[in-house]
């Protein structure tokens, strides 16, 4: 099934000026937490607005108090990857051991931000209140980040007994001292200290927070496109031959070594310990219904091949 055709859209995709496309996350109940059908929805989003001859400039934005809760950790509504199109080129969702979720997460989370970050056209985060987890990885794909005075930032899966989110960006986001602060204290940041550091372009009242993002889009909207896309490219390849790629599969692979053994701690793929109540009850059902829908698939599977 097509992404588009879920039921509810979880993002809408606005033209808010000329040569300007914004993708806003449209789930405020929730805090724009993110499960599969938001990711594939702004993938075929991010995919229209690159091949949209006419779209300059991309505008990341959300909907509500929070701009992205990070992961959605209560599941998503019995839908699995089978349910939406493949866009990388890893599978075995539903194999055995580690396989499955490592090449889960190399679809929805690993590859899926790195296509996302070399999108050959300018992207802008809107940040506005609350940015967690998962949502640092939806901000930092992008190219600038316009974040509010209530704006704060925060990698908490520490305390879940995992070395940080799957898109390891944080020592080219804040520099390596402040990213070890960051990671080893799991405390929360503001926008003011994130721009001190680098990671955030401007700080604005949250009045004039899309006033501000919408501007800048459209002053950079005004260069000429082909500039645009080359001097994008030429600056994402001064991180890459910094080695930010190589040191992201390495910790994506630390990642799923600490998956791994939490699995065999604690039955679990994160330490639940570091978990509120109410949130550790949520990922133990979702464990076992991963798990019941793994067991279904290989038994399908088997009965198919059995004729």
């Amino acid at each position: 099934m097509d992404a588009t055709t879920a039921a509810t859209p979880q993002i809408r995709y606005e033209t808010p000026a000329s040569h300007i496309a914004r993708i806003v996350m449209a789930r405020p109940q929730a805090h724009n937490a993110q499960g599969l059908q938001m990711t594939y929805e702004l993938n075929d989003a991010f995919s229209r607005a690159a091949l949209d001859e006419s779209v300059k400039v991309i505008i990341l934005a959300a909907d509500g108090r929070n701009f992205s809760a990070g992961h959605d950790l209560s599941g998503d509504a019995g839908k699995t990857l089978r349910d939406f199109p493949t866009v990388g080129t890893w599978a075995g969702f539903e194999a055995d051991g580690a396989e499955a979720r490592y090449g889960r997460e190399m679809e929805i989370y690993l590859e899926m931000c790195e296509r996302w970050r070399n999108l050959s056209k300018p992207t802008i985060a809107q940040v506005q209140g609350k940015c967690i987890a998962g949502g640092l990885m939806l901000a930092w794909v992008c190219d600038l980040i316009i974040a509010s005075d209530d704006a704060t930032f925060k990698d908490p899966v520490i305390d879940f007994g995992i070395c940080g989110v799957e898109f390891f960006n944080h020592p080219w986001e804040l520099g390596i001292r402040k990213a070890k602060e960051f990671l080893f204290t799991a405390e929360e940041i503001t926008a003011q200290e994130a721009a001190a550091h680098g990671m955030v372009n401007r700080v604005v009242p949250r009045a004039e927070l899309e006033a501000t993002t919408l501007a800048l889009a459209e002053r950079i909207a005004a260069k000429p496109a082909f500039a645009l896309k080359a001097t994008k490219q030429a600056l994402n390849h001064v991180q890459d031959v910094q080695g930010r790629r190589n040191a992201q599969m390495h910790a994506f692979s630390l990642h799923h070594l600490l998956h791994a053994h939490n699995e065999l701690v604690y039955g679990l793929p994160m330490d639940p310990n570091g978990l509120p109540d109410t949130v550790r009850d949520k990922v133990f059902a979702r464990a076992a219904a991963a798990k019941a829908a793994r067991e279904k698939a290989r038994a399908d599977a088997a009965g198919k091949a059995g004729g």
